[in-house]
Parts: C-alpha cells; structure tokens; sequence
C-alpha cells in the first residue's frame, strides 16, 4: 500500500466553488484512499454534512452566499468534534487564523501541495478515529460499570434477603414454640407496614419496622416450655418469669451494629409498655415509649385476640375491634397511643384480610 494511504476508507466532505479546485482536490484524496463527497457552495455542503457521517471537512473560505467561516459556525452548532480544515489563499490568511480561533481544525495556503494536502487530511481524519474511539470507549466503560454496578446491587439484595430469611427463620423458632405457627411473624410484620404507611413514614423506616417486628418476641426462646406451653393461666411467679421474654430479647439483639437489629431491640423490649403505664418491663408511658414499641404492642393486641392459642379460642374481627376500641376490662383503650388508636379505626379491616389471608 502507498505511503500515506489510509486503510479505512475515511469520507470526506470537500466544500469549494471553484470546479477545478473542487475536482482536482477530489481526483487527488480518492487516490489516497479515502471516499469524498463534493459541493459546490456551502448551503449544499450543509445539507450533505447533516445526512452523511464524515470524517472531515475541506472547506474554501471565499465561496457566494455562505462563506467557509459561516459554514464552520454551522458545523460547530451540529456537531463541535468533527475537524473543520479551512482551504484558503494567503490573502486570507487572517481570516485563516480567526477560523482555527472559532474551532477549525487546520488550514491549507492555496495553492496547496498534494502532500501537505493529504498530509493534513490524514491528521484530521485519525483525530476524528482517535475521538470516535475515546467516545465508544466510554460507552463500553459506562456499559460496563452499569453492569457490575447492577451485579452488585443484585449480590447486595441477595445477600440482604439471605439475612433477612435467616432471621425470620430463627425468629420462627420461639414462635413455634408458643404459636405453632409462624404465620404469626409475618402478620405482625404486615399489620406493623399498614399501620406505618397510614402514619405518613417514611420508606426506609415502613420497610425496617416490617422486618424488625417480626423479632418482638424472640426472647421466648429463653422461657421455659413449663411456663411458655402451660395451657392454663400463670401463676403471678409464672407470669414474672414470662414477661422476662422483653428483656431477654433485648439483650439478645441491642448490641448489633445494624440499624433494622436496634430497631428490634427497641420493639423487644418496648412491645408489652402502655399509653397509660401500666405496661412492662420498664412501666414507661405515653411518648417516653418509642413509636415502634407503641405500634407494635398495638398490632400484637390485635393477632393475640384473633389468634387459637392452648389457652383461648380464636375471637372474631368485629369483637376484637370492639375489645381494642372500647375495652373488655382486661385489654382498655387507655392501654394504647390515642394516634394510633384513630389510624387502627381507619384501617380496621386491611388487618381483618391479613389476619384471613397469612395462616399456616
């Protein structure tokens, strides 16, 4: 292959008014090896430019209606990388230079010697590859991160999801023991989410109470099967003992750097207080009990009512309503936050078609 020759065909776009000019330039860059287009004035020009890819222009500056300067400005508005060589006659010269100022590529004294012609072409040309290069390159490497970011995400959901199952797994383990059900778990993590949503929290705190709730009582598993499984009513030594599930619960989880196990700490240890302070372990009341302990104390109300146990038959939804809203003497509304009261009324029946559709 000559010297100078290109090996990808590159397209020029060859801009001059003067025909000779224009055919010998022509004649001469296809013997080089690259593909030219040629127009006669500037307008043409435009109209080839915005529906063909080339590589470069060789544009005159001296031409009717549009000038090479004008047609450059144009260029520049389509497209600001593609390189502009601006052919000119030493009379131009500074309107040569002004146009390297405003974005041309290079220039060319008229009358040009081939070689520094082609010479100038094959600069323009391979900036414009290198360009086209950098550019695909960083298609690729965004394509790229875009993908491992994306694997990564997926790994990260894996793994969160891994940890959530092992601790609802485990968490089902104290609830078998009481409930024969983990059903139980699920619900309470539901009814807690409504609740929340009802509330106006947000996201991020809906979908960490929804997990963390679920661990309410996994202190359970620290009570023994005498008292936990006793089919009829505690003895008040029993029932010192049972009500110690709070505390063992929260001794169990309060030390975890992650936020959703602080979360069920709180709830481990809050979810048996009262509005009215008459609740365990610690007999707070009203706000001083975290929002989390108030929610769930509530929800848990509401499933232990509906729910079979060794010692009880289940109750129906509008009774339970009943029990919650006005009280039975055992369970009272002072008992829970009059907020959440309020939102409980509203939203009643979403509880009723969790209770009927997560059974075991």
């Amino acid at each position: 292959m000559p010297s100078g020759v290109v090996e990808i065909r590159e397209n020029i776009l060859v801009v001059d008014d003067d025909e000779f000019v224009r055919e010998s330039t022509t004649l001469l860059l296809r013997k080089h090896g690259f593909e030219v287009t040629a127009s006669a004035d500037a307008t043409e020009a435009l109209h080839e430019f915005i529906n063909g890819g080339y590589s470069a222009v060789l544009t005159d500056i001296r031409m009717p209606g549009l000038s090479g300067i004008d047609l450059l400005g144009k260029i520049r508005d389509i497209n600001t990388e593609i390189p502009v060589i601006i052919m000119t006659a030493y009379a131009d010269l500074d309107s040569a230079v002004g146009a390297i100022k405003k974005g041309a590529f290079d220039f060319i004294m008229k009358p040009y010697t081939p070689e520094h012609l082609v010479h100038a072409l094959n600069k323009a040309v391979n900036y414009n590859r290198l360009i086209q290069m950098e550019k695909s390159y960083k298609r690729r490497l965004e394509s790229d991160v875009s993908k491992r970011t994306q694997e990564l995400t997926d790994a990260l959901k894996k793994v969160k999801s891994l940890s959530k199952e092992v601790a609802m797994r485990l968490t089902s383990i104290s609830e078998f023991r009481d409930t024969d059900t983990a059903a139980h778990v699920k619900r309470i993590g539901l009814y807690c989410a409504r609740m929340a949503l009802e509330l106006g929290m947000d996201e991020v705190f809906i979908e960490e109470l929804t997990f963390a709730s679920s661990m309410h009582d996994i202190g359970k598993v620290g009570i023994p099967d005498r008292v936990l499984l006793k089919p009829g009513p505690l003895v008040p030594k029993e029932l010192t003992t049972m009500r110690t599930h709070s505390e063992i619960g929260h001794k169990m989880l309060v030390d975890s750097e992650f936020p959703s196990l602080q979360l069920a700490a709180s709830i481990a240890l809050n979810h048996h207080e009262r509005w009215d302070g008459s609740g365990y372990p610690g007999g707070l009341a009203g706000e001083a009990i975290p929002i989390e302990g108030r929610i769930v104390m509530l929800v848990d109300q509401y499933d232990a009512l509906r729910s079979m146990r060794l010692y009880k038959e289940s109750i129906e939804h509008e009774k339970v309503v009943e029990i919650i809203t006005e009280g039975d003497g055992r369970t009272e509304p002072v008992h829970f936050d009059p907020k959440l009261l309020d939102v409980f009324r509203k939203c009643h029946l979403a509880f009723d078609e969790i209770f009927s559709s997560c059974q075991a």
